[in-house]
């Protein structure tokens, strides 16, 4: 390390930690996180748009300095190759990470997810979206085992079944599994109590567990382009719920308490289904949700100056009929 006249260093070493390998860079305390990656770039064989470089648990930002991101001489920063120049597995310099909060593999090709991803104990957000991931290649055990975990992400996959044990995960505030191959949800699924967010769109889910009523703190709920023709009556339960996507399923009815017990509720989409307004104005509550969406749909349009598409709902479009 080499140093100025008034003691501060002209230049740091860091070691990079990629592939099983340490290599030192030495460059300036005021370089950027993107002169790291530049630097690395020939080394690795990995563009930068490609890296993402760890520190401390943290995704270092390529506007900062070194000296800003607190990076001194010996640091040790860990690699990781993302953009598919990981396809197949999960990078083994993940599993040295251990304080990580946020691990984003999407869009890898992986195709196995195992046991050992339960040691990133500090984990809060896991997004696995846009991989191969099936119900044979992915160790639940070790997702279950992630106490913390308030954000999981398994869209764009092969999943054909989720396991009983997803109701371990008792923190978990949001869950994506949108474009899978999805046939139902598990009883306990209810045991998520602080489940704000549900996102199931494009699955083949012909039914849902009464259960989901128990997840009283969710706000929105897609089963979009799914095969229901019915949903349960516990719904009236979720009275925090806002948002409701259900377009594109067999639905012909809703369950009676939704509109009176639901009294947040202010979106509904029933676009291709065969509810008609006709059908809803008979279920009791249907005023005061009516009022809700037209409310919220009005404040929209106080944002959009100039603004002058009218308001287009599935309950609307099927008022024909």
């Amino acid at each position: 390390m080499a140093t100025e006249s008034g003691g501060g260093p002209t230049t740091i070493t860091v070691h990079v930690k990629f592939s099983g390998r340490s290599i030192p860079i030495s460059l300036s305390p005021d370089a950027t996180v993107r002169d790291l990656k530049s630097h690395l770039q020939p080394l690795t064989n990995v563009l930068p748009r490609g890296q993402k470089l760890i520190y401390k648990g943290k995704i270092l930002v390529d506007t900062m300095t070194m000296k800003s991101s607190e990076v001194l001489d010996g640091s040790k920063i860990m690699l990781i190759a993302s953009h598919g120049l990981h396809q197949g597995v999960v990078p083994e310099e993940i599993w040295a990470c251990g304080e990580v909060r946020v691990l984003d593999i999407s869009n890898n090709s992986i195709q196995e997810i195992p046991a050992k991803i339960g040691s990133l104990r500090s984990i809060h957000k896991l997004l696995l979206n846009a991989n191969d991931i099936s119900d044979e290649s992915i160790k639940w055990e070790g997702i279950t085992s992630l106490k913390s975990l308030t954000v999981l992400s398994l869209s764009q996959n092969h999943l054909a079944t989720l396991p009983p044990a997803i109701g371990a995960l008792t923190s978990l505030q949001q869950l994506h599994i949108s474009n899978n191959k999805l046939t139902s949800l598990p009883a306990e699924i209810g045991l998520l109590s602080q489940l704000q967010i549900l996102k199931a769109s494009n699955n083949r889910i012909s039914s849902v567990p009464s259960s989901l009523g128990n997840c009283y703190s969710l706000i929105e709920v897609d089963f979009s382009s799914n095969l229901l023709v019915e949903l349960p009556e516990t719904f009236g339960n979720l009275r925090n719920l806002k948002v409701l996507h259900l377009s594109n399923n067999g639905l012909k009815l809703l369950p009676p308490s939704l509109f009176k017990m639901c009294s947040k509720l202010s979106t509904l989409d029933l676009h291709n289904t065969e509810i008609t307004m006709d059908i809803l104005r008979q279920i009791e509550g249907w005023e005061e949700f009516d009022e809700r969406r037209r409310s919220k749909h009005q404040k929209q349009l106080d944002f959009r100056v100039g603004h002058s598409a009218g308001f287009d709902e599935g309950a609307d479009k099927n008022e024909g009929r």
